[in-house]
């Protein structure tokens, strides 16, 4: 599905169509687009997050529902990973959803998927026992709702985990660095000496741009860590605890990933995408040995988990 310019038109001014739209039209090529992948590469990389805020204690959890699945990324990595055992997946996105189920069906896997709203989830009180998320919450128009939602469909005692929200500052820094990239990117490679060789052709520079136009509608938030922790206590949750990740990485990551987007796929190749994903571990690692000293509210990423009360 491409999104038109009529759609984007639509979209701004309704938020829950805006998310549909954009994410049904993402659906068959997200995985590509963020280098998604179920290997051992993007395993450890769920595994990582989800311990680096809740911990490997209750592995496997033995029935989990991620909401804003998109295409499962976190919750079949993490079922691979021994962190989850029956996986439930939800998306506002009916394209996402059947992406999600045919992404566990390649892995041999049986996934029940459901359209949903993460603000009225379809389950009854206490159907699980942990519920994820990765890059999600900042889609959802009431968090903290989203947030009750989730720990009402929690068992007394069960956990939510939400991994990979942007934080106010990292996000805002993130985004000025991709501007910065594509404006010299795609002027850069319409010279004469690499136009046709490396520019993608007008028309997908131009999808790309409608792409950002409707993603700047459905990212709804950025989070300050603390006040994150607030919502979620409000919501219900308790043992709330927030984590941040990635600074350089993120100073890294996201220019990468625009230029790839900005030139032709093909001329980059093995080599690069191997470049890029140590580079980004090795700035990763630096991020993490640095954290004491560097103020939470600057690092991109945020995590969050909860637990729900015995009684």
């Amino acid at each position: 599905m491409t999104a038109s310019a009529e759609d984007v038109e639509r979209a701004w001014h309704d938020t829950k169509l805006a998310q549909v739209l954009y994410h049904d039209w993402e659906s068959e090529t997200y995985d590509q687009k963020w280098s998604i992948s179920f290997d051992e590469r993007c395993i450890s990389y769920a595994r990582d997050r989800f311990a680096a805020v809740a911990g490997t204690s209750g592995w496997p959890y033995r029935k989990a529902l991620e909401v804003g699945a998109g295409t499962a990324f976190f919750s079949l990595n993490l079922k691979q990973a021994g962190v989850l055992d029956e996986v439930h997946v939800t998306d506002i996105s009916p394209g996402m959803v059947r992406t999600a189920q045919r992404n566990a069906a390649q892995l041999g896997f049986e996934v029940s998927g459901r359209v949903a709203d993460a603000e009225r989830l379809p389950y009854d009180d206490g159907t699980f026992d942990v519920v994820v998320g990765h890059a999600v919450i900042h889609h959802i128009p009431d968090v903290e709702l989203a947030f009750r939602e989730m720990l009402r469909v929690l068992r007394p005692g069960g956990r939510v985990v939400i991994c990979g929200e942007p934080t106010r500052y990292g996000d805002r820094i993130a985004r000025a660095l991709s501007r910065a990239t594509w404006w010299a990117a795609t002027r850069i490679t319409h010279l004469p000496p690499l136009a046709g060789r490396w520019s993608r052709p007008q028309h997908e520079l131009d999808e790309s741009s409608r792409a950002a136009a409707l993603e700047a509608v459905v990212d709804l938030h950025t989070f300050d860590p603390g006040e994150l922790a607030e919502t979620v206590h409000r919501a219900g949750g308790e043992q709330v605890r927030t984590v941040t990740e990635e600074l350089t990485a993120a100073w890294f990551g996201w220019p990468v990933r625009t230029l790839e987007y900005a030139i032709k796929p093909e001329r980059l190749g093995w080599r690069w995408a191997m470049f890029a994903y140590h580079g980004w571990q090795r700035l990763s690692a630096l991020d993490r040995a640095v954290a004491r000293v560097v103020p939470a509210e600057l690092y991109y990423n945020v995590s969050v988990t909860a637990c729900r009360g015995e009684t």
